[in-house]
């Protein structure tokens, strides 16, 4: 039984694998056309996001039993040709929520105090203390838009700075625990003083946070966007700023990732975000800690040997 990774993986997933009887084809440098003409050795695959998992490479996957997904999302993956196929499908949220909801904090924290701008002051010998005072967290209401394993780590990371949590999750109810109450989008609306999202990208939701969602919040609030670009435009970030719905934005994911690529509209929006103090960017790393890389193995590992223990 042969098992093929197309990405970068930390080294642990080969000896994971090979303990399951698998053998273990690491390719992270593999072509979308080589994977075509290959993949139809393998029982497994494992991925991140080189390339669209769809029809027409899955019209290859003749013995393919597995995709697992080194990560959250599942955006790249033609989900109903997988189950057409009666291919099974694992990802792990599990080994990175603790690095996403640390990472969330850290930027809201840093945006608070102004860390990202009184570092570089300093560095440069200037000592404005009026001009960085700082925002207390405590007191303040926080809106999570999706309860599941990043939204749980996130509210969990909350619970010792006195802030209220409510959460949104369309696909749950009665979740309230010790860490959030269960909300309305329309009380979080109305409440929160900090939005973070933790939702996964679908065809529903892309763009959730359009013009006139924003413009039904009752007062000014900090986005926290550590799930996907698209769930917002620039173009509307810019907007929401400018019209200080929204007072700043940590941004961990952009709506085009590729910059080399960006157009020259999407050069010039970013360029003007990019001037404001109170919006902090990194690139993708909110699930991309030293712990996580391996932690991902492990999760992954252990749901296939769940799934094929009888085989």
């Amino acid at each position: 039984m042969k098992v093929l990774i197309i990405d970068e993986m930390h080294p642990s997933i080969i000896p994971l694998l090979e303990d399951l009887n698998y053998k273990v084809d690491y390719k992270p440098k593999i072509s979308r056309e080589e994977i075509q003409a290959s993949l139809s050795d393998y029982v497994g695959m494992i991925i991140r996001s080189k390339t669209p998992i769809d029809q027409a490479l899955l019209m290859h996957a003749d013995r393919l039993k597995f995709i697992a997904r080194a990560g959250a999302g599942l955006d790249q993956i033609d989900l109903e040709e997988v189950t057409r196929r009666g291919i099974q499908l694992f990802h792990a949220p599990e080994g990175n929520r603790d690095a996403v909801a640390e990472h969330a904090l850290g930027m809201l924290l840093m945006l608070f105090n102004r860390l990202h701008i009184a570092n570089q002051e300093v560095k440069q010998r200037v000592w404005a203390r009026e001009a960085n005072r700082g925002i207390e967290l405590k007191g303040k209401t926080v809106g999570i838009i999706g309860y599941g394993n990043m939204g749980q780590a996130f509210a969990q990371r909350l619970s010792g700075f006195g802030v209220r949590v409510l959460a949104y999750d369309k696909y749950k109810s009665g979740f309230s625990d010790a860490f959030a109450d269960e909300a309305s989008l329309s009380e979080i609306q109305k409440q929160a003083d900090v939005l973070s999202l933790h939702i996964p990208l679908t065809e529903e939701n892309k763009y959730l946070l359009n013009k006139e969602f924003l413009s039904q919040f009752n007062k000014p609030f900090y986005l926290i966007n550590t799930a996907r670009g698209e769930l917002i435009q620039l173009e509307t970030l810019l907007w929401a700023l400018e019209e200080q719905i929204l007072l700043g934005a940590c941004l961990d994911v952009l709506e085009n990732e590729k910059l080399q690529t960006l157009s020259g509209e999407e050069e010039t929006l970013l360029d003007q975000l990019a001037a404001k103090e109170q919006v902090v960017f990194s690139p993708h790393i909110a699930g991309w800690t030293h712990e996580s890389y391996r932690k991902i193995n492990e999760v992954l590992a252990a749901k296939i040997k769940g799934a094929f223990k009888n085989h």
